[in-house]
């Protein structure tokens, strides 16, 4: 038997699921990044999260992570207990990931070199994760708890791209304590940006993704059902004005040398839906463009406004830029997704592997990228 020992393959905890209403959506992602990830340079240990926020040792096994006669997974399904849970360390000098079950001996299931959280929405994207896995002192994918926390909420997102004079379009915000304390005085307010703005608007949680909660309200008559739906996924809502135009969408990858646009894509309009809601995105699959029909001057205007959107909410790793192409040729941008979804269908990657990276080379860049990035301030 040879003396030299092989060399250590990084340790990947792909972690997925969560409470969020974004569950299914993360576990299709979790599929896609599990099919693609390189074996012979990676160790993976799957780790789910249920709709309860029990973390689960899962089955290895992305074929059941799809989307089967229009019904979604989901982390129960794949978790090999009921019971069962994963404790991850919160400690910077122990890596040790372990798993126990009600009256066993907990058992090992070794360190941790590097998270991929593909976890979508609240208790996952929006800075929570990422700050357990500060304090675990574990590099991971993507942005930070600031980038991540900013990227999840729509309303300070607006709110930060404004101050770098980034162009947005017109909004209101709708605060718990307004629609519960005065209901009354809460829709005179959308009323009133209604009077200035125009009908339709869009109703959506502040803190959502997939295209969850959002409803198109073409006048007074839609608009409470409208908020409630809204504030089932979020208790803050956010109120949009329509803004005509071509949906055009743009990656950011961080490489050695700083972050670097994708060609664009465009989102066409959907005859079934009024809008590219959770429906067209992931049961009806709508197709995007790649690369958009743009002109030259139009493709690098939107290259350089999502580099900008990037830097401005200090983001890492990889972002993807959504934007309105207005009909006065004018771009708005209308939200950055910092962990965009993976699945087979998803925009992000379609659009990388158009601009010469492809799935594999992107999962390997984002891992190698956070192993060596230190956490903690930097």
């Amino acid at each position: 038997m040879s003396s030299e020992t092989s060399p250590h393959k990084p340790r990947v905890a792909v972690v997925f699921g969560g409470r969020s209403s974004e569950h299914a959506i993360s576990v299709l992602t979790a599929g896609a990044v599990l099919r693609a990830i390189d074996r012979d340079k990676y160790d993976v240990l799957p780790i789910g999260i249920t709709t309860d926020g029990r973390w689960a040792l899962t089955a290895d096994d992305p074929e059941r992570m799809t989307i089967a006669d229009r019904r979604l997974p989901s982390v129960a399904e794949l978790a090999e207990s009921t019971e069962g849970g994963v404790v991850f360390p919160v400690d910077p000098t122990n890596r040790e990931v372990v798993y126990s079950e009600p009256g066993s001996v907990p058992k090992a299931l070794g360190e941790v070199d590097v998270v991929f959280p593909v976890l979508h929405g609240p208790y996952g994207e929006d800075g929570t994760l990422q700050g357990l896995l500060e304090l675990s002192g574990v590099p991971y994918v993507g942005s930070g708890v600031l980038a991540s926390a900013v990227g999840q909420d729509k309303d300070y997102m607006k709110r930060v791209f404004a101050s770098f004079g980034l162009p947005v379009g017109p909004y209101e915000v709708i605060r718990p304590r307004e629609w519960e304390n005065d209901p009354a005085a809460a829709r005179r307010k959308i009323v009133d940006f209604a009077g200035e703005h125009g009908w339709p608007l869009f109703v959506k949680p502040a803190r959502a993704g997939s295209s969850m909660g959002i409803t198109k309200v073409d006048d007074l008559a839609g608009l409470d059902e409208a908020v409630e739906e809204a504030r089932r996924h979020d208790p803050k809502i956010l109120v949009e004005s329509l803004l005509s135009g071509r949906e055009i969408e743009c990656g950011v990858l961080e490489f050695e040398d700083g972050p670097r646009a994708s060609v664009p894509a465009e989102i066409p309009p959907v005859t079934a839906h009024d809008f590219y809601d959770f429906e067209a995105k992931y049961i009806d699959s709508a197709d995007g463009i790649v690369p958009a029909p743009l002109t030259a001057e139009q493709t690098a205007k939107i290259q350089e406004l999502a580099v900008a959107a990037f830097e401005a909410a200090s983001c890492e790793g990889l972002v993807r830029a959504d934007f309105f192409l207005q009909d006065n040729g004018e771009f708005v941008i209308n939200e950055i997704n910092t962990l965009p979804g993976f699945t087979p269908i998803s925009m992000y990657p379609r659009m990388w592997q158009e601009s010469g990276v492809s799935y594999p080379e992107l999962i390997d860049r984002l891992l190698q990228a956070a192993l060596e990035r230190s956490t903690g301030l930097r």
